[in-house]
C-alpha cells in the first residue's frame, strides 16, 4: 500500500499553517509535507508533528524571494553565497523535524547567461549542497517542473536531471519525481519511472488540468498506483494538488483508494 504524504502549503489551507497538521493527521495522513518551514520556529514545527504523530517527509532548500516571483537560487553565479547559507539553514531545520530529505528548486534560468554557466553554478551548487547534507543524514532531491507552470525554470525533464546527476557523481542526489509535472511535460509516467527508478527517491501528484485532486483529470491514477507499487517503489507520495472546493471534499479520491488497495489485498490473501 502506498503511503502518502499531505502537503500542508496546498492542502487544509482553510485553516492556519500550524493547525494544518491535526487536520491532516484527522484525515488519516501519517506524513506531511511543505515548501518552506523558515517563517517558523523550528520547536514549534517538531511539536506540531509530535502532537499528531506525524512525520516530516520533506521540505525545501529556500529558494529566493518566493513573493516576487523567484523559484530557487540554485542555477544563479552571483546567488552562491545566499544558497550556501540556505543549505546550513535546510540543514538546522530538518534536523530538528527528523526530516530526512530537501528539495532543491533549480530556478529559472537568466536569460543572459549561456547555457554552460547556467549549469556549471548548478552542478557546483549540488556538489556542495549534497556534500554537506550527506553529513547530517539528509538526502537531496532535484525536481523537474513543467515550463508553462513556470516559465524558463532550468531543470524540466527526468532525463537533464539525471544527466546532472551523473555529472554531479554524488551517492547523495537523487530525483523529486513530480507526475503532474511530468505530465504536462512529457507524459509516459511510468516508463519514465521505470528508466530512473534508482534515482527517484520521491514523488508527488496531482491530476492534470488544472493541478487538482486525482480523478479531476485525465491520469488514470489507480493504473499509476498499481504500476509504482509492482515496481517496488516504497517512498512517500506527496499530495500536492489545489483542491476544487475544500480540501475534505477533495479527500474522496484518498478514501476510495484505501478502499481499492484493501480489497485487492484481500483477494490476494484469498488466493
Amino acid at each position: 500500500m502506498q503511503r502518502f504524504a499531505a502537503n500542508l502549503t496546498m492542502l487544509f489551507n482553510e485553516a492556519t499553517f500550524l493547525d494544518r497538521f491535526a487536520l491532516a493527521a484527522k484525515a488519516g495522513f501519517e506524513g506531511v509535507e511543505f515548501l518552506f518551514p523558515y517563517d517558523f520556529d523550528r520547536q514549534e514545527l517538531r511539536r506540531a508533528l509530535d502532537d499528531n504523530g506525524l512525520t516530516q517527509v520533506l521540505h525545501n532548500l529556500p529558494a529566493g524571494d518566493w513573493a516576487r516571483g523567484e523559484r530557487g537560487i540554485a542555477v544563479l553565479p552571483d546567488r552562491i553565497d545566499e544558497f550556501r547559507r540556505g543549505v546550513a539553514s535546510a540543514i538546522a531545520y530538518a534536523t530538528a523535524l527528523g526530516c530526512t530529505q530537501v528539495n532543491c528548486l533549480a530556478g529559472i534560468a537568466p536569460g543572459e547567461l549561456s547555457e554552460e554557466a547556467v549549469r556549471t553554478t548548478f552542478v557546483s551548487n549540488l556538489t556542495f549542497a549534497a556534500r554537506e547534507l550527506r553529513d547530517h543524514g539528509i538526502a537531496l532531491l532535484i525536481e523537474p517542473i513543467n515550463r508553462f507552470d513556470i516559465p524558463g525554470f532550468y531543470l524540466e525533464t527526468v532525463d537533464q536531471a539525471a544527466s546532472i546527476i551523473a555529472e554531479v557523481g554524488s551517492d547523495n542526489l537523487f530525483i523529486q519525481y513530480d507526475l503532474y509535472h511530468q505530465q504536462r511535460t512529457r507524459g509516459e509516467l511510468i516508463g519514465t519511472y521505470r528508466r530512473h527508478t534508482g534515482l527517484i527517491r520521491h514523488i508527488q501528484l496531482a491530476d492534470n488540468p488544472g493541478r487538482n485532486e486525482p480523478g479531476s483529470g485525465e491520469i488514470n491514477y489507480a493504473f499509476v498506483f498499481d504500476a509504482l507499487e509492482d515496481a517496488g517503489y516504497g517512498g512517500w507520495i506527496g499530495c500536492e494538488y489545489k483542491p476544487r472546493t475544500t480540501t475534505a471534499e477533495g479527500l474522496a479520491w484518498l478514501t476510495a483508494e484505501r478502499r481499492r488497495t484493501q480489497s485487492a489485498d484481500i483477494i490476494k490473501i484469498r488466493s
